[in-house]
């Protein structure tokens, strides 16, 4: 009993070990030329790509109004003795980036406004044409992150430490 035991380990192990010699790599990687993304494949990334072309837009939309707001923001503390030496800096670099990534921004537009393989629902209607704009759009976003050089989060991450230097006093209240 104890000879046949040792001789199901045996296979089991010989087995297992070939198998693990055997490559399992995807045959689609090795395609030079992998098949194109379904239509429904498209319509999501254009969707999405959309709600992130929109949601940059807020940013863009009056830059003068938006950066003004933070400034009284900053100027407020300022007049209440605080250190907003940091804030100032990342606000200043975030203003600069808007200015820069702006014609970045205008191309993207460009792009999603002509949606060349779509119509106006974001449906495909070319998928050839639909495939290019999805790429085209997804580097101009690139560009356009690229630009902007992490100045938003800088800024969000300054204030968040700014927020927390200088909280309230708690008093015993909870």
């Amino acid at each position: 009993m104890k000879n046949i035991f040792s001789k199901i380990i045996s296979t089991a192990l010989i087995a297992v070990l070939g198998l693990a010699a055997l490559p399992v790599t995807n045959v689609l990687a090795a395609d030079d030329n992998p098949p194109a993304p379904s239509n429904e494949r498209l319509e999501r990334i254009w969707a999405r790509q959309m709600r992130i072309y929109e949601r940059t837009g807020k940013a863009f939309e009056d830059t003068d109004a938006h950066i003004a707001r933070f400034q009284e923001l900053i100027d407020k503390a300022d007049e209440n003795g605080k250190d907003v030496s940091s804030l100032q800096a990342a606000l200043d670099a975030y203003a600069d980036a808007l200015t820069k990534s702006r014609p970045a921004y205008e191309a993207l537009g460009e792009i999603m406004s002509a949606h060349e393989g779509f119509d106006a629902d974001g449906k495909v209607t070319d998928s050839e044409a639909a495939l290019a704009t999805v790429k085209e759009a997804g580097k101009q976003m690139k560009s356009l992150k690229d630009s902007m050089d992490g100045s938003l989060k800088a800024l969000h991450e300054a204030l968040k430490a700014f927020r927390k230097a200088n909280r309230p006093a708690n008093n015993g209240n909870s």
